[in-house]
């Protein structure tokens, strides 16, 4: 493929990306809209945003595999094809119940779409300037979708109508669904067996989905609830079981081997922990906005925007820094700037502005994002044989998304101990849910700062070496063909 023509697939491929992470959080700001159009219950709201996490977490891996054995680009156009149409049937969603599953659909979807895409991303640029560059590009747009999905909610919301969150996919998946045969290079595996993994399918995806629907319902019920407990205690027994699976099958979903590189190791538990810090903080950010600060949906929204713009405007010298000293050092840099710009939002007073008090540490959060995204896309795919890119990409993208899960759990579950604590001790509303905010703050901050010792031991400075081949596979097995048509 010439140089045009990759980056021309790119770009299709980064719209589908787009569409995949704005759809994370496009909702939030809608959500009292959605509940009061469609009549929902008080508990029912939060699954419009909780089914989606669900199924799109719980089914990366398989999404992944599936990717790498039947073709990169059929997955990805079969994923579109069912999020293009869920996003129909969700805005035409006449009650709670229909839209929920659409929601899950969506998520199926998107699970679908996002390790194919990346592969293919890996697949077309050699590993090296070129693919740095594409995979900074690729951070950068996924650390800025899930803010920029705030604005356009609180846009769509105001402006048009709920629905048409929903309704903006379906004319953007249309063209991509188009556009992709035309543009995007298809790549096989020849000579290797097509073998699935039924029980290690069934155990990964039931035990991340108990995992995630745990972790998001554990703030209400409370950790130590019979429920809670059970859901855990299920979820780590179906990835118990999975890993004993995967060490004794044939033809395993998830080779461990692949975890024989220390890089990519390194970078999913620095993708893990960035996820747990920094959506715990857009989490307990928007709601102190909101509830103390009394902004807007489409405030709100602004205000992130602000932040999260650094992190494209640095991409690109990111992505050759990267190049330049490897993605270790990078990295460190990173999630030192996205710790600290959290642990700085400690000191944030009842009563602030957004340009005295706010701007300085979340645009210093959102230049971290580019320091940390780039190099933890770089790092996890670096050293992975091609044909094992689905798979590489979908583990990354689990990581990032179970990280996600367990910050905005933990960080919901402080502020609202010490927000109750504040208040039965007499504090005002405001003061009291200030005070609760400070401590999320303070854990998500922590939790992205330990990624900075993490990465240091894990992730090596010089290049990663391949993850190691098992010696019965047949060498035609490592060489996948790329079609243009």
């Amino acid at each position: 493929m010439s140089t045009v023509h990759r980056w021309r697939a790119f770009a299709v491929l980064a719209v589908a990306f787009f569409m995949t992470t704005v759809d994370l959080t496009i909702v939030n700001v809608a959500l009292p809209t959605i509940g009061q159009a469609l009549h929902f219950s008080e508990t029912n709201l939060q699954w419009v945003v909780t089914a989606y996490g669900l199924t799109f977490g719980g089914f990366l891996l398989l999404g992944g595999r599936a990717a790498d054995l039947l073709g990169r680009r059929r997955i990805l156009m079969l994923g579109l094809a069912v999020f293009t149409a869920s996003s129909l049937g969700a805005a035409l969603a006449s009650s709670d119940a229909f839209l929920i599953a659409m929601r899950g659909v969506q998520g199926l979807g998107a699970a679908i779409v996002l390790p194919a895409a990346l592969s293919i991303v890996m697949n077309m640029f050699d590993e090296g300037a070129e693919r740095n560059k594409a995979l900074g590009l690729w951070g950068a747009i996924g650390a800025t979708g899930g803010t920029l999905g705030l604005l356009f909610g609180g846009l769509l919301t105001r402006y048009a109508g709920w629905e048409y969150i929903f309704y903006l996919n379906v004319p953007v998946g249309i063209a991509v669904l188009l556009l992709a045969p035309r543009v995007v290079p298809e790549s096989k595996l020849v000579g290797v067996r097509r073998q699935f993994d039924p029980f290690g399918a069934v155990t990964v995806t039931g035990g991340l989905m108990l995992l995630v629907y745990a972790l998001s319902k554990a703030p209400q019920a409370g950790w130590t609830a019979t429920s809670t407990l059970g859901l855990l205690g299920g979820a780590a027994a179906a990835l118990v079981a999975f890993v004993v699976i995967e060490s004794r099958v044939e033809a395993p979903l998830m080779p461990l081997r692949i975890f024989g590189s220390r890089t990519l190791a390194g970078a999913n538990v620095a993708g893990l922990l960035m996820g747990a810090g920094f959506f715990g903080f857009i989490f307990i950010g928007t709601l102190y906005m909101q509830q103390v600060l009394g902004y807007s949906a489409l405030q709100t929204g602004a205000a992130w925007v602000v932040a999260s713009s650094f992190s494209m405007i640095l991409s690109a010298p990111v992505q050759k820094l990267v190049t330049r000293f490897s993605a270790g050092p990078v990295l460190m840099v990173g999630m030192a700037m996205v710790g600290g710009g959290i642990v700085w939002s400690t000191i944030v007073p009842v009563q602030a502005h957004y340009w005295v008090n706010l701007a300085a540490p979340w645009i210093l959060v959102g230049a971290g994002t580019a320091f940390a995204f780039i190099p933890i896309s770089i790092a996890g795919l670096q050293g992975v044989t091609e044909h094992e890119a689905g798979l590489a990409s979908g583990l990354l993208n689990t990581s990032q998304q179970l990280g996600g899960a367990i910050g905005v759990a933990i960080a919901s579950t402080v502020s609202a101990t010490q927000i109750k604590s504040l208040t039965a001790q007499g504090k005002a509303g405001d003061v009291a849910l200030t005070g609760g905010f400070h401590w999320a703050f303070w854990v998500c901050g922590l939790i992205a700062l330990a990624a900075v010792p993490t990465t240091a031991v894990l992730v090596r400075r010089s290049t990663a070496t391949a993850v190691p081949e098992p010696t019965t596979e047949p060498v035609a097995a490592r060489v996948p063909v790329l079609d243009a048509a």
